[in-house]
């Protein structure tokens, strides 16, 4: 096994244990803002995986989302209470939102990828791989220069997390009318 086989390893070993390591890290990121920039990336073996390279104009940023349904306001007056559905699940995963969010965060910068990083009983925390739209090392890059054209990846659902929302994940049959967008296959 390669060292980043191990390092995937003892992290999964930290999450399902609840190593006081593990529940140390997230006493100190709950007390951080929601999305912070951070130096190095937590589990680099998976951030080596979906495309982080440790060179300038690359970017990493650790957001917390909050878990659960979203919930309406209770209606007012005259309604059934069996019409008054309060609480929904949202179409995108958390792991989308928190692309989002660090996109906006971070405006001058395409997000390429995420990956989980750790829960608690309140949040969930991702770390989203961010690409510097100007630097010249990301211009000059064979990697990373095709993102350059790809304004706004993460709400246009251009990575992973969002291509797996969208219903674009799969290939063949069966998910022909998921393409270009579920929506676009709907209309008369």
């Amino acid at each position: 096994m390669g060292a980043y086989k191990y390092i995937n390893k003892t992290f999964q070993e930290e999450y399902k244990g609840r190593s006081p390591e593990f529940r140390g890290r997230l006493v100190a990121w709950r007390s951080e803002p929601s999305v912070s920039r951070i130096a190095k990336p937590t589990n680099i073996a998976r951030a080596r995986e979906l495309g982080y390279k440790a060179k300038q104009g690359v970017v990493i940023a650790r957001v917390r989302v909050r878990k659960g349904l979203s919930m309406k306001q209770k209606p007012r007056g005259g309604r059934k209470p069996s019409k008054s559905g309060r609480y929904f699940a949202y179409h995108k995963s958390e792991q989308a939102i928190a692309e989002e969010r660090a996109a906006r965060a971070f405006n001058n910068c395409e997000a390429l990828n995420s990956y989980f990083v750790g829960e608690d009983g309140n949040y969930k925390f991702f770390e989203v791989i961010l690409i510097d739209r100007s630097h010249p090392s990301i211009e000059s890059s064979r990697e990373y220069s095709a993102l350059l054209s790809q304004r706004g990846r993460a709400y246009r659902g251009l990575t992973s997390a969002g291509r797996k929302h969208r219903g674009i994940m799969q290939k063949g049959f069966g998910t022909n009318k998921n393409r270009p967008s579920i929506r676009a296959n709907t209309r008369q």
